[in-house]
């Protein structure tokens, strides 16, 4: 004879499908979010490590070109003061003889920007003055253009050589982060791989982590378009 039933009812509830269903979507959700925000964050990466990329290479080209210029400068202004010591040497030599129409011949040809030295040096009264600087070289008056200009293309130089530097530190400060960007996409891409539930909400908050630090990271970077 048949036994009936007790009754119970042996299908799982349906509430509680629904809520380990609804778990499973929301996770999926914020995986599908994770992915496509640091997709954008990892592409965008790659465009600022190029960007400064280019600028390291434009800051050393310009500080190579200030460099070469420096030394075409320090060159012209060398040739300068090697004419200033000749010809003062021999005014020096004409004045020591008492050779007076040599010494007006050669005090004629002083470049003019010697001159000024040379006056200021000969109303101190070397001859007879020990106080007086040895020669017109040693006055606060003498300058050579190309001196400065040497000196200034020397510092331009140097600072773009530094900013180049910093370009390639930010470049690869970019760098670093899109692979910061590519384990988080390799978290958030790998946990739809596992069935278990707490592993996938495990890896995509990993994921959400290292994402948010990467965004922290990638705030405080300075930017080039």
């Amino acid at each position: 004879m048949a036994v009936a039933g007790d009754g119970r009812d042996d299908r799982p509830a349906a509430p509680t499908a629904r809520v380990r269903s609804r778990r499973e979507l929301n996770t999926d959700v914020v995986a599908a979010i994770v992915l496509s925000v640091v997709t954008i964050l990892t592409a965008w990466s790659a465009f600022e490590a190029s960007k400064w990329g280019g600028v390291m290479s434009i800051r050393f080209s310009e500080a190579g070109a200030a460099r070469t210029q420096s030394a075409q400068a320090s060159a012209r202004a060398n040739t300068k003061q090697a004419v200033d010591v000749g010809l003062f040497t021999n005014y020096a030599a004409a004045v020591s003889a008492g050779d007076d129409r040599l010494v007006e011949f050669l005090e004629e040809r002083f470049r003019d920007e010697f001159r000024p030295a040379f006056e200021a040096w000969r109303a101190l009264d070397p001859l007879d003055n020990p106080d007086a600087p040895a020669t017109p070289f040693e006055m606060d008056e003498y300058r050579i253009a190309e001196s400065a200009e040497s000196q200034e293309l020397q510092e331009t130089a140097d600072l773009r050589a530094q900013q180049a530097r910093d370009a390639n530190q930010r470049g690869d400060n970019y760098t670093l982060l899109t692979v910061l960007f590519a384990s988080v996409l390799f978290f958030a891409g790998i946990s739809t791989k596992f069935e278990g539930r707490r592993i996938q909400q495990a890896l995509v908050a990993l994921a959400v982590v290292v994402m948010l630090v990467g965004i922290g990271l990638l705030l405080t970077f300075p930017v080039e378009i």
